[in-house]
């Protein structure tokens, strides 16, 4: 089975600034941050996954742990709330080593720690973060794939799309909360885009998504699937491919970026 996460063999903490903050839609942003502290990172590509650390609001400079291990999770935590900052855990949409920078794209849900830290953040803020590794890998003996994504791993998805390799066709279900944040996509020849905009605020994210690929017509044959959002849509679409398609759990990466209904303690 694909490991759900593969993690970088080295990673340190890396302190940036943002650059500059841009709207993509409705409820979406994107912030870029740089440094010369970027030339610590490592970039892989794909769905490269990182700890964005963020100042609370009042908070005039970010403290970030000091442990580049999984010790930092401690760490964090004993540090009293007035100098601890926030933590999400985000995707690069794109990085330019070339330049010191990565653009990350955020997913806004009206009030949140996250959401009102990037409807605020100014050019010469503080934020920090630290590479995680990846959940992408398509074996090289698979010549189709699945993308499935709501829109907490759309940046992701994206991310994947833009290196996707011309030689590996793709059906692609994006799921958005409305369908003012349908995007224009530019894709190969053979990826097919299904954009699904939710609109309702009553449906649960990620019920289009899973509905959509539930009622796909999917050619016949072997093909790697990579899903993430919210976690009964990652889980349940894994469990339809398995059970409805025939399709084996070790061709499938999934994760569950979040769980609805229940909100991260930072």
């Amino acid at each position: 089975m694909i490991p759900r996460l593969q993690a970088p063999i080295s990673r340190k903490m890396i302190t940036l600034e943002v650059k500059k903050r841009v709207s993509l839609s409705p409820n979406f942003a994107s912030v870029t941050l740089g440094g010369p502290a970027l030339k610590d990172l490592v970039v892989t590509g794909a769905d490269q996954t990182v700890r964005l650390f963020f100042p609370r609001e009042g908070q005039h400079r970010l403290r970030m742990p000091t442990f580049s291990n999984e010790a930092w999770m401690p760490q964090l935590l004993l540090l009293p709330k007035s100098v601890r900052p926030w933590v999400r855990t985000l995707t690069i949409r794109r990085a330019r080593p070339a330049d010191d920078e990565v653009d990350i794209e955020f997913a806004l849900h009206g009030s949140s720690p996250m959401s009102d830290w990037v409807r605020r953040v100014r050019p010469g803020d503080p934020a920090g973060i630290f590479d995680m590794g990846t959940t992408y890998r398509p074996p090289d003996d698979v010549g189709r794939q699945l993308i499935v994504a709501d829109e907490s791993a759309l940046p992701a998805a994206l991310a994947i799309l833009d290196d996707v390799p011309e030689s590996l066709a793709a059906e692609v279900f994006l799921e958005v909360s409305t369908a003012a944040d349908i995007r224009r996509y530019d894709s190969t020849d053979g990826v097919r885009i299904h954009w699904l905009g939710r609109d309702d605020p009553g449906r649960r994210p990620g019920s289009l998504a899973l509905e959509a690929v539930q009622q796909a017509s999917l050619p016949p044959g072997r093909f790697y699937t990579w899903v993430a959002g919210e976690s009964r849509l990652a889980t349940a679409v894994r469990r339809h491919l398995v059970s409805e398609r025939g399709a084996a759990k070790a061709d499938i990466s999934f994760a569950g970026y979040w769980r609805h209904g229940w909100s991260n303690p930072g």
